[in-house]
């Protein structure tokens, strides 16, 4: 049986309050009364809904990778794909919501594994493909990232369309976006090890520890941490070995 490894975002918004202050008369005649308009906190801007889902869907899908039993996880990220799907359909010309359908999909492969989780594996590097041609840069070049983590996490031909050096090309330029990802210095961190380059790897996952927090993805965040843990102590171990 082929085993497929799980692949892997919130944005804040806020509005800033303006008020004016009553300037000093400059007769003896009395100040000007200052109007409501005048103290009135500016209106906060409505929300973006592609923000907004993509919140919602970050938000389960951190809940079923690191709060949901493994046997469980199968289940409950086809329904999340499902969701991730209309999401998609409702917001056309948008590259976010391609690429965490396409993160949904490669997560429920992971989690689903053999033979056949390899079409959701096409299906999610299809919406990377179809995002990257939108918007190279949305989300910090996760696309890059995703699209990268499965060309070296699927088999190559004639099984599937692994490809390693495709997949570092990818995650390079995820890296050229974002520098200090935690996602893209962690993919390319166990890209490297999968590949036994073990002192580059500690280098890697060292930086992805120091990653700054997001806001809004604290359980993605913590369960990020671990993994990179996990990967920094074997590439260590294997340096010292």
């Amino acid at each position: 049986m082929m085993s497929l490894r799980p692949t892997l975002l919130a944005l804040a918004l806020a509005a800033a309050s303006l008020t004016h202050a009553a300037e000093p008369a400059a007769s003896p005649e009395p100040a000007p009364t200052v109007t409501a308009a005048s103290t009135e906190a500016a209106p906060t801007p409505p929300a973006d809904p592609v923000q907004t889902g993509l919140a919602a869907i970050q938000g389960r899908w951190a809940e079923i990778q690191y709060q949901t039993p493994a046997d469980q996880r199968a289940d409950a990220f086809e329904a999340l794909a499902a969701e991730a799907g209309r999401f998609k359909d409702a917001n056309p010309g948008r590259a976010e919501p391609l690429i965490w359908e396409g993160i949904v999909l490669s997560t429920w492969a992971g989690a689903k594994g053999g033979l056949s989780a390899l079409g959701l594996c096409k299906d999610a590097r299809a919406d990377f493909e179809a995002a990257l041609k939108l918007d190279p840069q949305a989300l910090q070049g996760s696309a890059y990232t995703s699209l990268g983590s499965l060309y070296y996490q699927v088999p190559g031909w004639p099984i599937g369309f692994g490809d390693d050096d495709r997949a570092e090309e990818l995650l390079k330029q995820a890296l050229a976006i974002a520098p200090d990802s935690i996602d893209a210095n962690y993919f390319y961190g166990d890209y490297l090890i999968d590949q036994g380059r073990y002192a580059e790897a500690v280098t890697v996952l060292a930086h992805a520890q120091t990653a700054a927090p997001r806001p809004g993805r604290e359980l993605a965040d913590q369960g990020r941490q671990q993994e990179i843990a996990g990967k920094l102590a074997q590439a260590r171990a294997k340096v010292r070995s």
